[in-house]
């Protein structure tokens, strides 16, 4: 390992710099956008397999540099087909992402950080300490994972990206920004932008960055109450990031991209079901193109929380609709194995599995 560490992640290198660490090396710059496209579009993870170079320059690639890649260690099948897969990184940290089939599509979750340093109460990753951020190609890497999961099991190609793993994607901002440029880029994986949404807990000032970035993917905001008082009590984010500061961000966010925002919201019994909860998230709502997304909660021994009775749930969406909002129900995929949102940590018997 401490042998390893010398060497250079290949996949940390712009194609420029590696044009020009190669011509350092004695070696032609144009071999650069071959070995480019053998770690990015044919995911390579190995030298040897780049079988249009010469045996010298693999020889001289293993010399200066590695492939950190990500491996999967275990997985999970849910009687719903959901896939849960703990992925090994590199320097033996452990992370999760889950494949979502429906009859409409084949999403990859994936996580952005080991761990997560925002302690949401409802979240078992929020009760993890974050260890560090993942880097683009380990975020690349668990799409990649993810995509021949669905391939092999389930003979179809995945269709959409969500970056709603472990940890606050806005807090990793650099690495997100750079896997969504290399699974979207055409010497990449080629998957389009609007087929990707990343979400956030509700970062203001990195809410603003997307919009001074004017991004293309999807941006979902998880709210879970319109309330400053309630969402402290529940995301412990929201007392540096009010959500006056949150309006104000995505407005400019709005006004940058033109992209409409998703609202995440988890209806949790007796805390943000009634009527008052309801038209606290459509005036909200108001502020900026939008839709609600309802999610059903997904249990966790650390937290008190119960989901929402059914008739609350409807009533409470019923009632968005009425204000002109779109409104969708989500119901949750992979509970059994906790796979489904909210659920992810890594567990003793999965860590070792």
């Amino acid at each position: 390992m401490a042998e390893k560490t010398k060497l250079v992640d290949i996949r940390s290198l712009s194609l420029d710099q590696l044009k020009e660490k190669l011509t350092e090396m004695g070696e032609q710059a144009f071999r650069a956008k071959q070995i480019y496209e053998w770690i990015w579009q044919k995911s390579a993870t190995d030298f040897d397999q780049m079988s249009n170079l010469s045996k010298s320059l693999r020889e001289t690639l293993k010399a200066g540099f590695t492939i950190n890649f990500v491996a999967v260690k275990a997985s999970q099948i849910s009687a719903d087909r959901t896939i849960k897969s703990s992925f090994s990184l590199y320097d033996g940290n452990i992370i999760e992402g889950v494949l979502i089939p429906t009859p409409e599509r084949m999403t990859a979750c994936v996580s952005s950080q080991v761990g997560c340093s925002l302690t949401c109460k409802f979240c078992a990753t929020g009760y993890m300490d974050r260890k560090r951020n993942l880097n683009a190609d380990e975020i690349y890497d668990q799409v990649v994972l993810i995509s021949k999961q669905a391939e092999e099991k389930y003979g179809l190609p995945l269709t959409n990206i969500v970056y709603m793993g472990m940890g606050e994607p806005l807090l990793n901002y650099s690495n997100m920004m750079k896997s969504v440029e290399r699974i979207t880029a055409a010497d990449g994986l080629n998957m389009a932008a609007k087929r990707i949404t990343v979400s956030t807990a509700g970062i203001a000032k990195m809410i603003k960055k997307l919009g001074d970035d004017e991004v293309r993917f999807n941006l979902a905001l998880s709210l879970h109450a319109a309330n400053d008082e309630k969402r402290n009590e529940i995301m412990p984010i929201n007392e540096q990031n009010t959500l006056q500061s949150l309006a104000e961000a995505l407005k400019y966010y709005y006004a940058k991209t033109k992209n409409p925002v998703t609202f995440e919201y988890i209806v949790f019994h007796n805390f943000n079901d009634e009527l008052q909860d309801a038209k606290e998230l459509a005036r909200f709502c108001k502020h900026v193109p939008c839709k609600v997304n309802i999610i059903e909660y997904n249990p966790i021994a650390l937290a008190d929380f119960v989901n929402a009775e059914a008739d609350k749930i409807e009533q409470f969406a019923t009632y968005l609709r009425s204000q002109g909002i779109i409104t969708n129900v989500r119901r949750s995929r992979g509970k059994d194995i906790d796979a489904a949102c909210g659920q992810l940590a890594i567990k003793e018997k999965e860590a070792t599995t």
